[in-house]
């Protein structure tokens, strides 16, 4: 919270390291985002894709890994990530009994593209990622369908909508209204031109306690939950870059999110499924064995660095967004989730 007189409050900025234009994943080159939004009673849910680049998925993989945090989730797909290190369909996001309708919806938009997957193609590994929007969204309604997911592929761009939008428009995050957030930023490797980490984050995680606000721990002064209150929820935090890294260097990379997650005052709960996934747009990774692999040469661990800080701070910088821009909602059976923006700006002129 900015403690400047006179100055309203604002979303703090995270750290030193320049950001892109938009401040937003979509600041690496070819990577869109897209959210579907369900918001009627107590339907409070949808979905967001993240696709990393224009092309067939299918066809023209990209490079990628995740780490699991804290592994309370039902996500679909990382099996076969963690052992191919490839994507092979845009990245959704959505509720925990959601995820078979997304999945199922992705296998029916790789058949269309390549009608042989299954049969003369092998079968297409879904990725859907998921957090439990119970509190404000009737999850047992299972209202997300195919269509969502289709919308939110047809929506995706540049611009990218923060806050209760999209998967995030049912999420929680420290017993206040959470979602989507993103941020990016750019870092000079010791030799070549700089190179962009881009964060989204799906914030539904924390107690509010514990909360840290750019280094402010202003969680105390909320006190609308016992400090003794479970760490539940989840969060998942997407990274991409533009930098030349294999699989495994992106599962490092994917680590170094946790960094950020814990100076917000996460301790990776029991009950916080808290996953991160990492991918890089630098190549693609043909389908077909007929085509040449590329010939890339890749970033050196000892300047990986850079891109590690570039991680964390993106990521804590995406949470501050998911929290600043979330506006109040009420969801299921009148349950109410409320603004921390709006808490701030009230305490600063109270």
């Amino acid at each position: 919270m900015d403690a400047t007189p006179g100055r309203p409050p604002h979303a703090p900025r995270i750290g030193r390291l320049p950001s892109g234009p938009r401040d937003a994943i979509t600041d690496v080159a070819g990577v869109a985002v897209g959210h579907a939004t369900l918001a009627d009673g107590d339907v409070q849910t949808g979905v967001t894709v993240i696709h990393p680049h224009a092309q067939d998925p299918f066809r023209h993989k990209v490079p990628a890994a995740a780490a699991v945090v804290n592994g309370f989730g039902k996500s679909v797909g990382l099996m076969q990530l963690a052992e191919l290190g490839q994507l092979e369909t845009p990245i959704a996001l959505t509720n925990t009994f959601s995820v078979a309708a997304v999945a199922q919806a992705q296998i029916a938009q790789c058949v269309r593209a390549n009608p042989e997957t299954g049969r003369a193609l092998p079968t297409v590994n879904p990725l859907v990622l998921e957090c439990n929007d119970g509190y404000l969204n009737d999850i047992q309604r299972m209202a997300v369908t195919a269509r969502d997911y289709e919308a939110a592929c047809a929506a995706a761009g540049a611009d990218v909508a923060q806050g209760a939008v999209g998967a995030g428009r049912g999420m929680s995050s420290f017993q206040l209204k959470g979602g989507i957030g993103t941020a990016s930023r750019r870092t000079a490797p010791r030799a070549g031109a700089p190179y962009t980490v881009g964060a989204l984050v799906l914030a539904n995680y924390g107690v509010q306690a514990n909360l840290v606000w750019g280094g402010e721990p202003i969680g105390q002064r909320l006190a609308a939950a016992p400090e003794a209150a479970a760490e539940k929820g989840s969060i998942i935090m997407v990274l991409a870059t533009d930098a030349p890294l294999d699989a495994r260097q992106l599962g490092r990379l994917a680590l170094r999110a946790a960094a950020g997650l814990a100076r917000t005052g996460s301790v990776f709960g029991h009950g916080s499924g808290d996953i991160a996934l990492a991918f890089s747009s630098a190549y693609t990774l043909p389908h077909l064995p007929e085509a040449p692999m590329p010939a890339v040469a890749m970033v050196h661990e000892a300047r990986l660095d850079g891109l590690f800080q570039a991680a964390a701070d993106s990521v804590e910088q995406a949470i501050v967004h998911a929290l600043w821009h979330a506006d109040p909602v009420t969801g299921r059976n009148g349950h109410r989730r409320a603004s921390l923006r709006e808490w701030l700006i009230h305490h600063h002129h109270g």
